[in-house]
């Protein structure tokens, strides 16, 4: 064994409060983590459900136009679809419309889909599922009957039947998206069962940040560009369509940042503190060691192994506390938000094991760096005046 690790081995670091700071400090930093990495994966899957990465549409992007519908059955979507960016494809038809329910009238956005009824208990004629927020502000309930106008060329009326209330995870518009069979959508427009007001794009996993969605549409747009035949046809990324959300996640991100130098400097300058201390209560061991003819690198490093040694306790108690509280909130959502602030109704966790080990490590060693500030006391110490014969 290196003399140093035996002789730091033999060492006691009073230093509990700079641990339980320590420890502290990683508690935070993994939980912010955590959330970040919760509010992006949270508000990319919503998005995502809500309208794809990439959406394929007319060039005047009105999707709510009964007027210009895009064919499904073309030969630039089939192009598209077997992309290797793409997972999957989804033809939706998009309408707005306003309902209204005794006294109440509420604008919305229906969104119709294939395969609806595989998603609702219920199966019944031009039924449609709301969300809770509607149900909420105009008392509709499943069962109940939706009087919907949607305003167009002529004025349509049609009576919807609510067999489903869903939980929106996030808040994205002023108006409520209702859910329906793409076959009543395209009745009601008139057209065809090939089309449809736009394309949704779901990008193969891997490409969730903002960067990558943008490189992905700029990639299908050019595919769009080259095979469209008569349909002039663009692609949109969710990052253009929503950019407060992912201006909102980019400042989380920085503030994360911020938040973790922070924590690094309070643990940094808390072992610091101790490592003075401890030195100070071994001065005369110093002088032993140097006396002896241990060099001034040789006995800090005995001094920093028994420093290591606490910052990893510390490390190890702040991740086992953050992630038994970060499986809380993820199991219970006990910490609630506001939608209409917040985008999402509960504090969104997301424990990534690469993620955790990154930022102990990186910490680990900027500890470690700052702790060789106190070190240069070392080569201060005199043997001769720190030493006495007795």
């Amino acid at each position: 064994m290196d003399a140093s690790l035996f002789i730091a081995s033999r060492l006691r670091f009073k230093g509990r409060i700079a641990m339980i700071c320590i420890a502290v400090s990683f508690l935070v930093m993994i939980v912010a983590v955590a959330i970040s990495s919760g509010f992006r994966n949270e508000l990319r899957s919503s998005l995502s459900a809500l309208s794809g990465d990439v959406l394929i549409s007319s060039p005047d992007l009105n999707v709510m136009s009964e007027s210009s519908p895009l064919d499904a059955s073309s030969q630039t979507v089939s192009y598209v679809a077997q992309s290797a960016l793409v997972s999957d494809i989804i033809p939706v038809v998009w309408r707005a419309g306003i309902v209204r329910h005794g006294d109440e009238m509420h604008g919305i956005v229906v969104k119709g889909v294939p395969f609806f009824e595989e998603t609702v208990d219920t199966v019944v004629n031009l039924g449609v599922s709301i969300p809770r927020r509607l149900a909420q502000a105009s008392g509709l309930k499943p069962g109940d009957r939706m009087l919907t106008y949607f305003v167009g060329e002529t004025l349509k009326v049609r009576q919807f039947n609510v067999v489903d209330i869903y939980d929106a995870s996030v808040s994205t518009d002023d108006r409520y998206v209702v859910y329906a069979s793409m076959a009543d959508m395209q009745r009601l427009n008139g057209w065809d069962e090939d089309q449809v007001s736009a394309i949704e794009v779901h990008l193969v996993p891997g490409h969730d940040d903002e960067a990558a969605i943008m490189d992905a549409t700029r990639e299908l747009g050019s595919l769009v560009m080259l095979y469209q035949e008569k349909d002039e046809l663009v692609a949109t990324s969710s990052v253009s369509r929503y950019p407060q959300l992912f201006g909102w996640l980019s400042l989380i991100d920085f503030n994360v940042g911020i938040i973790l130098l922070l924590m690094t400097v309070v643990a940094g300058f808390n072992m610091i503190s101790g490592l003075l201390i401890m030195l100070f209560e071994n001065i005369s061991t110093i002088g032993v060691l140097k006396s002896l003819g241990m060099t001034d690198r040789s006995i800090s490093k005995v001094f920093l192994a028994s420093s290591s040694v606490l910052v990893g306790k510390g490390m190890a108690i702040g991740n086992v506390l953050a992630v038994i509280v970060c499986i809380i909130q993820k199991t219970t959502h006990i910490l609630k938000l506001n939608p209409e602030n917040y985008y999402v109704s509960f504090v969104p966790v997301d424990i990534d094991p690469g993620v955790i080990l990154l930022a102990d490590a990186v910490s680990f060693v900027a500890i470690m760096l700052l702790l060789l500030i106190p070190c240069l006391f070392i080569s201060k110490v005199d043997p001769a005046r720190t030493v006495r014969v007795r």
